[in-house]
């Protein structure tokens, strides 16, 4: 089976719903031609932070007091010290 004539790009995006979407409907051996291998991290990088039960319900409430999650309270403030140098 010879290549399609009407192939398309691969999808150029940093979203991974868009990227799980492209590939629900395309082949990757169709595209060989065109990977790479890449050396470093494609996505963002996780970071665990242990916290105790009391201290976690004092994050929660300062982040639900200004309507963002956890996480991005926390991801907020590392942000600030990191700006602050």
């Amino acid at each position: 089976m010879g290549k399609s004539m009407n192939r398309t790009n691969i999808a150029q995006t940093d979203s991974i719903q868009e990227l799980a979407d492209f590939w629900d409907t395309h082949d990757l051996t169709d595209f060989e031609d065109e990977l790479e291998e890449v050396e470093e991290p494609v996505f963002d990088t996780l970071v665990s932070v242990q916290l105790a039960p009391e201290e976690f319900e004092v994050i929660e409430t300062l982040a639900k007091s200004r309507g963002i999650s956890p996480g991005n309270l926390i991801r907020e403030w590392v942000l600030e010290h990191i700006e602050s140098r």
